[in-house]
């Protein structure tokens, strides 16, 4: 809380001389760590620091870094500060103790050594003390340090910059140093949380490491680097928009990961990780949390691999699916990560070696580092995708078409807009030359031929498309709205229909309302609807809407235009099928409507194919609200 105390009024206050002098008089002799001590630090810094190098830290404040760094060999240390108080404080504790240490009030915008005096200029905070804003002055300053330091740094020698690396921060220092043709390294320091001697930050911690390099006029090579936590192999990138971009999301990540842990009951987490190669996104991660049922502390953390395709599932693509999904596997907290199209995986342990690392970070505090997390997915596979086609349509923009492994081994085909690549638009169950039963007799040979057999990695060839089978709950729901009707065997061609459906997409995504588009549920559009329909003819909407308002006022215009009105909620979505009739004379009771759903069923079938109509009688059965 003293720390609190001693905070200033206005950031500016940072680069003051005299806010320091009242800080440390105030603080006393006791030290005060603004990001980490050389333990937290060693890992990024070490690598650029050798015993025999002369070594400026400033800006040294009463940190114990220098002192630690000399008591690990590090002893030709010139500390500096602008704060004469601090410079007394440390020279006192250092006299007898490290009599090789030197402590000298000087400015850093304006020091007295000769040019090329040392090979490391070490800095931790400074940099963030003094440029706290973007206004012209304070970048001034900044500039007026960045030549100092160039001034008094030899060719080879290293500017080591400890720092929260705030936008403006990253912007300065990266377009400074690779402007003057140096090469810029960036490291994410190791840990959770950027910390102090009194708490700890969201934010993660970096170290800039500058490398003076021989400037060639006209030269344009511009080495930038990046190296996230544990990785041992920076990442370059071609432009210093790039790189700082990257910071930027590193910061995003560790502020998400402080999210989960400081409050697991906030809601799903999400994000992507994406392909180094491309910048593609190639896996989304979201994290989940089992709340509801107490697990054993062994089942604190697993990964879910969700099979390519299935991502669209209720169980893998909602909320509510992902939550019942960790509850069911037993598991506090669970990662699902879906895969990409147009990305292409080598297989289940391909994939969790590349994740391995990268999901570890969202584990939970506490977790042993030597205990093994689990990556789990359906029958141990990664699923199936193929493309089968791409296009671009006026209307709707990008599309594919694509064939996926769903559930029990059966295939599918797709239609995804990729304008909302998470909802499948269109669905085809497939099937194949040969019975089922020789399909099956086939997969039970080859997996009793061999327990190590590998799951098939494409589309088997020779499918076409299964058309006794509706994949769309609400599809079902609408085809078993025609038991409504008094005849459904008979629908004879004529000017007026016994049954008219609606199942169309909306493209404005403002609207609360993704089916229909508005004009068709206008009064004036559902009246011409009515003239066309029989007098006990069947009017079938599919109504998605989460606007309750809107909903309400479409129920209440259909309800003007057709007295009689059911709804049909499909079960985990968003869906409700609407049945309208003209005159309610045509209400059904119960055993009416099961005797015209087997009459339905007949009419459904069709000379030479076995049509699925388990679910039409499911349908068909089920209870429908009248509104």
């Amino acid at each position: 809380m003293e720390a609190l105390r001693l905070l200033p009024g206005r950031a500016r206050d940072f680069s003051s001389a005299g806010y320091w002098e009242r800080f440390f008089r105030e603080r006393g002799g006791r030290a005060f760590e603004w990001y980490g001590e050389w333990q937290d630090l060693r890992a990024s810094l070490g690598r650029y620091l050798r015993p025999r190098d002369s070594i400026l830290v400033a800006g040294c404040g009463n940190s114990e870094l220098s002192e630690q760094l000399y008591d690990e060999g590090y002893q030709d240390i010139i500390n500096v500060d602008i704060s004469e108080v601090v410079i007394k404080q440390m020279q006192e504790r250092n006299a007898h103790l490290r009599p090789k240490m030197t402590y000298m009030v000087m400015d850093v915008l304006q020091m007295d050594f000769p040019d090329e005096r040392f090979q490391v200029v070490l800095d931790k905070g400074t940099l963030d003390a003094l440029l706290t804003d973007e206004e012209e002055t304070t970048l001034s300053r900044a500039e007026r340090m960045f030549a100092e330091i160039s001034r008094v740094l030899q060719f080879g020698g290293r500017y080591l910059c400890v720092t929260l690396a705030q936008a403006h921060v990253s912007k300065m220092a990266i377009e400074y140093f690779s402007r003057e043709g140096w090469m810029v390294r960036i490291h994410q320091v190791s840990g959770d949380k950027a910390g102090t001697s009194e708490g700890e930050f969201a934010l993660p911690i970096f170290v800039y490491v500058m490398t003076k390099i021989r400037h060639v006029p006209g030269s344009a090579l511009c080495i930038l680097e990046l190296c996230a936590e544990a990785q041992d192999k920076p990442i370059r990138f071609k432009s210093t928009d790039h790189l700082i971009e990257a910071v930027k999301e590193r910061q995003h990540y560790s502020l998400l990961r402080s999210q989960i842990n400081k409050n697991p009951s906030s809601g799903t987490v999400s994000l992507d990780l994406c392909s180094k190669d491309t910048g593609r996104a190639r896996y989304t991660l979201h994290v989940v949390h089992n709340l509801t049922v107490k697990v054993p502390f062994d089942n604190k953390f697993a990964i879910f691999i969700v099979p390519q395709g299935r991502e669209t599932e209720w169980l893998f693509g909602t909320d509510e699916g992902r939550k019942q999904l960790a509850t069911c596997a037993g598991f506090w907290r669970l990662v699902t990560v879906a895969l990409h199209r147009d990305q292409h995986y080598e297989g289940m342990e391909a994939i969790q070696a590349e994740l391995s690392e990268k999901v570890m970070e969202l584990a939970p505090p506490g977790l042993p580092a030597q205990q093994q997390v689990p990556f789990l997915s359906v029958g141990g596979d990664i699923g199936i995708r193929t493309i089968q086609h791409r296009g671009t349509s006026p209307l709707s923009g990008e599309y594919v078409i694509e064939d996926v492994k769903g559930e029990g081994a059966h295939y599918f085909r797709r239609l995804i807009f990729l304008s909302n690549r998470n909802v499948v638009q269109s669905e085809a169950r497939l099937s194949f030359r040969g019975s089922h039963k020789g399909n099956k007799k086939h997969k039970r040979k080859k997996k009793t031929a061999s327990i190590n057999s590998a799951e098939p990695t494409a589309v088997p060839a020779g499918q076409s498309i299964d058309k006794t089978y509706l994949c769309c709950a609400h599809h079902r729901a609408m085809i078993a709205g025609l038991c409504l009707l008094r005849n459904p065997e008979h629908l004879p061609a004529s000017s007026f229909y016994d049954a008219i459906m609606f199942d169309v997409d909306s493209k404005d995504s403002a609207l609360g309302m993704s089916c229909p588009p508005p004009a068709f549920v206008e009064k004036s559009f559902l009246q011409k609807v009515r003239t066309l329909l029989k007098k006990e003819g069947l009017f079938i909407l599919n109504l998605v809407c989460r606007d309750t308002q809107l909903r309400d006022a479409v129920l209440a215009t259909l309800r003007e235009t057709f007295p009689l009105l059911y709804v049909r909620r499909i079960e985990g979505e968003v869906n409700e099928i609407l049945f309208c009739q003209q005159q309610a004379k045509c209400k059904l009771p119960p055993a009416e409507l099961r005797d015209t759903a087997q009459i339905l069923e007949k009419a459904l079938r069709q000379p030479g194919q076995a049509w699925d109509t388990t679910y039409v009688l499911a349908d068909a059965l089920e209870a429908v609200k009248l509104v």
